[in-house]
């Protein structure tokens, strides 16, 4: 080295959250404010009550958790201005939702109340009655009842509108008899968004939109299955001759399924940084195990073999992050961005769960232990490429997109 060269010193490892914050100083603040929080508060919940991933907390848990968001401003983020909404854009929504999913708590989904507060019924509320708003919808934006929403039957995944649970008319009732399968939120829940066919003719599809509540009788929940994630927040509820008032329909007859998918492009988005928080989550605990586990004298992080492996996590990440906000942006701007969010939903479930099986590569036999946290990630993030629309049905969108009317 001659006498005009400097030396350096090596780079500190590149810490994700010190790069610029790409929202709005509003959602800044929010994601301050819900970080401490769970850190603060959820974080000693959790412990004295000892959840864990697998573990779901029980009701008054759950209550507690919802009441105390409600109370921060969070809960209700998601709602309309009018009913206490914070008004953030679409692109705002993805940052604060992958920092809360990002945090590693086992309550991330709680915080908002994804799987029964206000993200449920938003969309709802423009069409709802003032009845329906007072017994329905505000209960459950004050944190005073969880709601779920069923669609999907034994018949009816992917092809939503082949619900076979059936609602007649009879007077001033609606009689519903069916069974709803692997509703997130259904064990917990105290009222349900059904969607059941109001068809005379089995040829005709017609599907309709419901409140119906726990206690009515002829509802029943079935629990006692976990998700391949080891949760237990899915269930079913089979309707059996469940009688509910006629201004329990929501909206117009026939035009459930469309009330129920209205905002797909937004909602199929938002699922998105939910997989990338846990996938952050997997390349932040690879990382650390990289620089903390030693073999043949030295960190693995310092094989080459390794390194690749945290380098193509990074990488991959990288762009399904940055393909995930620029269809935010253009819903932000008004664009249609259907096939976008098919696009975004796609590579981002597909992404998170390649980053989840390497993660699990980096950890190796603590890897594949249960209790691990990547090995539950990698069994979760594994779910994603079929909750809320499977990878084929992605592609499906995407195609019909770009081959127009030729297809259809």
């Amino acid at each position: 080295m001659d006498a005009t060269t400097t030396t350096t010193t090596a780079s500190p490892p590149r810490n994700a959250e010190a790069t610029r914050f790409e929202g709005s100083e509003a959602a800044r603040d929010f994601i301050e404010r819900v970080q401490a929080f769970i850190h603060d508060e959820l974080q000693p919940l959790v412990a004295e009550h000892r959840i864990d991933y697998e573990s779901g907390a029980p009701r008054a848990v759950l209550d507690e958790v919802w009441r105390r968001s409600r109370d921060h401003g969070f809960y209700g983020m998601t709602l309309p201005k009018a009913l206490g909404g914070a008004g953030f854009s679409v692109h705002d929504h993805c940052l604060i939702k992958e920092a809360i999913y990002a945090s590693g708590s086992p309550m991330a989904a709680h915080v908002l109340g994804e799987l029964s507060g206000p993200p449920r019924v938003g969309a709802l509320a423009r069409h709802a009655t003032a009845d329906q708003m007072a017994r329905f919808i505000l209960p459950v934006a004050r944190a005073e009842k969880a709601i779920c929403f069923a669609i999907t039957e034994p018949e009816a995944g992917s092809d939503a509108g082949a619900v076979q649970t059936r609602a007649v008319r009879v007077g001033d009732e609606f009689v519903l008899n069916g069974t709803k399968r692997f509703i997130s939120g259904s064990p917990f829940c105290d009222m349900a968004v059904v969607i059941a066919s109001t068809s005379d003719d089995p040829a005709r599809r017609e599907t309709t939109a419901f409140f119906v509540e726990r206690d009515r009788r002829g509802f029943e929940v079935e629990t006692g299955y976990k998700t391949m994630a080891g949760q237990s927040g899915t269930g079913n509820i089979v309707l059996t001759d469940c009688r509910i008032p006629a201004a329990n329909l929501i909206g117009e007859q026939g035009k459930g399924l469309g009330l129920a998918l209205g905002r797909i492009t937004v909602n199929r988005l938002l699922h998105c940084p939910a997989m990338l928080g846990l996938a952050r989550l997997a390349l932040q605990d690879s990382i650390a195990h990289a620089t903390r586990r030693r073999q043949f004298g030295q960190p693995i992080g310092a094989f080459q073999a390794v390194q690749h492996l945290l380098a193509d996590m990074a990488t991959e990440l990288a762009a399904a992050r940055a393909l995930m906000l620029s269809v935010a942006r253009n819903l932000d701007a008004g664009g249609e961005a259907r096939a976008d969010a098919s696009m975004a939903k796609l590579f981002c479930s597909e992404t998170a769960f390649r980053i989840a099986d390497r993660a699990v590569q980096v950890h190796g036999g603590e890897g594949i232990v249960q209790g691990s946290r990547v090995e539950f990630l990698f069994r979760l993030l594994r779910m994603y490429r079929v909750l809320t629309g499977t990878s084929e049905i992605q592609r499906n969108t995407i195609a019909r997109e770009l081959l127009g009317t030729a297809v259809r």
